[in-house]
């Protein structure tokens, strides 16, 4: 979900919601804003991220507060670098939070695993926002396993409420222990909507010391082994405080045991009453789910003839739970990822948990009839898709036509522009993670003879770009890289980066970070500037570029049409398809801007989605696009 605000507008508000100083207030607030207030009532005073989806709202919400506030709160350039903000403010005594989106764990896992033996001393909560499904990720990872990868107590609530409750009792359980705290959600947590009962706000401390302790903070080898000692001790400890948890919650008295997490715990307990089964049914609820609390659950195993594990994505509390009966010398069956139940694939819905626990449980059950819609039609599918006017589509339609009669390979990048991958302008055959355009372009170049374009964006490009471009340069790469320059996070809702030019969004105290400068500055001899709407210039500039041996760079400037927008900048008169129109349809089987449309065999334009940028009028053979003032002047 993404969130386009006025960035002029924030200073003018008068207090956000989130800072309401009433307890017991009771508000409507998505899961994010719950997690932002419950960071706020814990005290936090730092907060840092590097936004995607499922977790921007948190990000929006700590950005917009922080103006009106004592919070700190930045956009950092990767989720690696927010880590260590936050570690190096927690190290001072200061509570601090760090939010990322699940791959992002992947990015701050250098600093996550080393901090674990570090510790921290003000309390420091890293929120990981997990996506079942892949509603707008890359993969499906299941970051629990970082928890028991890195040692690290992991929380996880089953509603908004919870979330910002949980919230604080996380900020006081990473101080208790002196360890980070991982705070993991999935989409549906963060993405529902629940009337939340606020708690009191509590004054942050936003000023702190370090002591020098560098044989407890620098970790050399001869520090860490010590470090790694005290780190086991500290899970000890832990796995003590999650026996007692009020987080870990059990319900029911029958033989029939369900153990759950997150989400599923909803999805478990309305399935229970729709089967009727409340009185053969037991439920473990686990909260703390690293570590996970042994001896409760080996003790709510005894009580048990059969049990469920109801987990969306890996069978991690499943693994665990079999290996706790095990040393118990229990031989209930336990059952939870089976061909018969559960998949480690995609999200749970009400109606898959409900089969699940019928067909374990032996439970007659008839499926609800579902509503007739036979007589209803198809909904029109709208696959995704570039913005009308969006400059992505003229950079894409630029570089193929300079690349005409060449074999190429193009690697893309994390974004909106990763949707150039499909027809009809298909640029995009390549994809990793962020910033792996670069760095695969390495590896083709070298492995192929195809001339090799890769795409990456500019807030990408400071996040996992540079190392790659380096990395070309100093090798001797031989590819052409086109960074897609839109002035904007723009996928995950027009969040800033180092490249934005904030006073002119009226925010002072940042440095603009030139993206030119910086590929100068790494070595790239052939450096082009393009505005994409200028089709002809453009065309030429990407030709020249590809010609060129070793590593070139097109930088394509022109800002994202919805932030434009949003800012109320000027917008271009729309175009209309005038009679000249000699239906070679160039402009739909090249480009496919969604502001086209066919009626009655002829190509239009919807003028109200038309942003004026005039790309399609340069390619029509006929010229037979033109200014809407054209027609009716």
């Amino acid at each position: 979900m993404s969130n386009n605000y006025e960035y002029s507008k924030i200073k003018e508000s008068t207090m956000h919601k989130l800072l309401t100083r009433q307890p017991g207030l009771k508000m409507l607030l998505l899961g994010n804003e719950a997690i932002a207030r419950g960071g706020l009532e814990a005290g936090v005073a730092v907060a840092t991220t590097y936004p995607g989806t499922p977790s921007s709202e948190i990000s929006l919400n700590f950005f917009q507060v922080s103006q009106e506030s004592e919070l700190y709160f930045e956009y950092s350039t990767n989720e690696k670098v927010a880590l260590e903000v936050s570690a190096a403010a927690a190290n001072s005594g200061v509570r601090s939070m760090c939010v990322m989106k699940h791959v992002g764990m992947n990015v701050a896992a250098d600093a996550l695993l080393t901090l674990a033996y570090v510790g921290v001393r003000g309390g420091l909560v890293i929120v990981t926002a997990d996506d079942p499904f892949m509603f707008s990720s890359q993969n499906e990872q299941d970051n629990r396993y970082y928890s028991k990868m890195s040692g690290l107590p992991m929380l996880e609530p089953s509603s908004a409420q919870e979330a910002k409750d949980m919230m604080v009792y996380a900020f006081d359980l990473s101080e208790q222990l002196q360890l980070p705290v991982i705070f993991r959600t999935t989409t549906r947590i963060n993405h529902s909507t629940e009337i939340v009962s606020l708690g009191d706000l509590r004054e942050p401390k936003t000023n702190g010391d370090f002591t020098k302790d560098p044989f407890n903070y620098v970790t050399v080898p001869a520090v860490s082994r010590k470090l790694h000692a005290k780190l086991l001790e500290k899970i000890d400890k832990a796995e003590k405080i999650s026996e007692d948890s009020e987080y870990n919650i059990m319900t029911g008295e029958g033989s029939w045991g369900i153990i759950c997490n997150g989400v599923s715990y909803n999805y478990v307990s309305d399935a229970v009453k729709d089967l009727g089964i409340e009185k053969n049914v037991r439920i473990l609820r686990i909260g703390v789910s690293n570590p996970l609390p042994r001896i409760l659950i080996q003790d709510f195993l005894k009580a048990c003839k059969k049990v469920l594990i109801v987990e969306e994505g890996e069978p991690f509390m499943e693994e665990t739970v079999k290996a706790f009966a095990q040393d118990g010398g229990l031989t209930l069956s336990i059952k939870g990822k089976d061909d018969n139940l559960f998949s480690r694939l995609y999200e749970y819905n009400p109606a898959l948990v409900r089969k699940c626990i019928a067909t374990y449980f032996g439970v007659d059950y008839t499926p609800r009839t579902g509503v007739d819609l036979s007589d209803i039609p198809d909904i029109p599918q709208r696959p995704p898709s570039l913005c009308a006017g969006c400059s992505h589509r003229a950079t894409f339609y630029a570089v193929q036509k300079a690349a005409k009669g060449m074999e190429t390979i193009c690697p893309t990048d994390i974004g909106c522009y990763t949707l150039g991958f499909m027809p009809p302008l298909s640029s995009g055959d390549f994809l990793i993670c962020m910033g792996s355009s670069v760095g695969t372009s390495c590896g083709f170049s070298k492995a192929t003879d195809k001339k090799v374009i890769s795409f990456i964006g500019d807030s990408t490009f400071f996040h996992t770009g540079i190392p790659g471009l380096i990395n070309a340069v100093f090798n001797n790469h031989n590819f052409t890289l086109v960074i897609l320059d839109n002035g904007i996070t723009a996928m995950t809702g027009h969040q800033p980066h180092p490249g934005v030019d904030m006073k002119a969004l009226n925010f002072e105290g940042y440095t603009r970070v030139s993206i030119e400068d910086i590929v100068k500055a790494v070595g790239v001899k052939h450096i082009s500037i393009i505005r994409p709407y200028r089709v002809k210039k453009s065309i030429d500039a990407v030709k020249e570029a590809l010609m060129f041996k070793k590593v070139s760079v097109i930088i394509s400037q022109e800002p994202c049409t919805l932030f434009a927008k949003a800012l109320k900048k000027p917008r271009g008169k729309p175009f209309f398809v005038s009679e000249k129109c000699k239906d070679h349809r160039d402009c739909i089987n090249d480009l496919a801007c969604p502001a086209f449309y066919i009626k009655k065999g002829k190509v239009n334009i919807d003028s109200v989605l038309c942003t004026g940028c005039s790309v399609c009028a340069q390619i029509c053979p006929e010229h037979a696009i033109l200014p809407l003032k054209a027609q009716t002047g």
